[in-house]
């Protein structure tokens, strides 16, 4: 099966961060409820861990049981293995690790150039996610990187054709 087109697999990505957002708010929540933080830079650390593995459990979870997480399948893509078969969750675990490697670079450089404000971050991050998007298009099959080192491959899925109501007649067999 041929690779989804970048573009494609970027509003996939958009759309990943913006229910993540959601998961991201309540853990924090639940965790400054748990901590009785109430200062963000106390337990910054211990946060950024839960995090860490509460969106682990996120992906690795829906990976390894139907290759897909939501805004996947709105968008017909799914992950599978080298050879097409389902995930398992030592490979979605290894995913998940190195698909950091959309992040680190930048906020690496974010980091120790002492720029570490809003605007500057959010700059790093984009251009970041952009380069190593486009990483994936000196592949001859179109993959990411940590795709190809964890043996995984994003796939096209096609689209299911719409159920009739319950009730509707059947639509007619087509020419």
């Amino acid at each position: 099966m041929k690779a989804p087109g970048l573009r494609r697999r970027l509003v996939c990505f958009l759309y990943e961060g913006v229910l993540l957002f959601g998961v991201v708010m309540v853990t924090g929540l639940i965790y400054a409820g748990i901590t009785q933080q109430r200062n963000a830079l106390v337990g910054k650390t211990g946060l950024q861990v839960t995090l860490f593995i509460v969106l682990g459990a996120y992906f690795v979870g829906f990976w390894a049981s139907v290759g897909q997480t939501l805004p996947m399948q709105i968008w017909h893509i799914k992950l599978v293995d080298r050879d097409g078969g389902p995930v398992s969750v030592a490979r979605a675990s290894a995913r998940y690790v190195l698909a950091w490697l959309w992040f680190v670079p930048a906020l690496a450089a974010v980091h120790f150039s002492g720029l570490e404000n809003a605007s500057a971050t959010f700059a790093a991050m984009a251009a970041g996610v952009l380069v190593y998007a486009a990483l994936g298009r000196l592949r001859p099959d179109r993959q990411y990187w940590h795709d190809a080192a964890c043996g995984t491959r994003l796939v096209n899925m096609p689209a299911r054709p719409p159920r009739p109501a319950q009730g509707a007649p059947a639509a007619p067999p087509g020419p």
